[in-house]
């Protein structure tokens, strides 16, 4: 099965810079979308042969998640237990063998005027995934707004007390992946550096002064089934780029 994640930064804006045509290429079984900043009753388009499940922010032209899958799921649940839904940021997906969720996790923001809350959401979030895991293995992807090692951004030490790579947020990280679950890019490629996001100052992408802040995490138990966890930084659209990865 082949799975893909993208911010796409506004999803209709970025359907006028190719994602129409990755979309039909790549050919995704699940492909799940990050900060579509629409409502679902706003789109004009559809995919066929795909289910979609939208999670869009009470306010407009903010935030927001969807999942395109071709197979229907058994149970569709948006935010965490009933909470942290107002801005559209998780979808769950429960299928006989593994839960899919995609999550588009608060950023801190300059000054770091949310880390407290991001630090809430981060603690509900991890609890959450621990309950699912419990029951069946788990698949997650999206932005998780975080760095987590020096490899994984271009400049570590004039970053470390901003928003993605705070000892806080990468601490939380860590206790996320001690919790029973693996990055996926990094368990395959330890040591390559590859971004997944770029700023749109200082010609950043053009430099590849970048940062990996799009992840999938799987349960450890998955570890053998996992084939190939993919960057597509040619990929276009948006300031992020499409990652992925490939199970048996």
């Amino acid at each position: 099965m082949k799975f893909i994640s993208w911010n796409v930064n506004g999803l209709r804006a970025c359907r006028n810079k190719g994602f129409d045509e990755f979309f039909t290429n790549v050919n995704a079984d699940i492909f799940a979308i990050q900060e579509t900043k629409m409502q679902e009753e706003q789109k004009t388009f559809a995919f066929d042969g795909y289910y979609e499940y939208w999670n869009s922010a009470d306010k407009k032209g903010y935030s927001g998640t969807l999942i395109y899958t071709k197979e229907k799921p058994l149970e569709v649940k948006y935010g965490i237990d009933g909470k942290c839904n107002n801005e559209g940021r998780i979808i769950t997906l429960e299928y006989d063998n593994f839960y899919f969720i995609t999550a588009y996790v608060p950023n801190s923001q300059r000054e770091l005027t949310r880390l407290e809350y991001r630090m809430e959401f981060e603690a509900d979030f991890r609890n959450y995934l621990m309950e699912l895991d419990k029951v069946k293995p788990i698949i997650l992807c999206g932005d998780l707004n975080v760095a987590h090692q020096e490899i994984d951004l271009k400049n570590p030490k004039t970053n470390e007390r901003n928003a993605g790579y705070t000892i806080e947020e990468r601490t939380e990280f860590q206790k996320l992946l001690a919790s029973g679950f693996i990055d996926t890019f990094r368990n395959l490629y330890p040591d390559e550096v590859k971004y997944t996001w770029w700023s749109y100052m200082f010609n950043a992408r053009i430099n590849n002064a970048g940062w990996r802040i799009d992840y999938f995490i799987i349960s450890d138990r998955l570890k053998r089934e996992l084939k190939e966890s993919l960057i597509f930084t040619e990929i276009m659209g948006s300031d992020h780029c499409p990652v992925g990865i490939e199970i048996f």
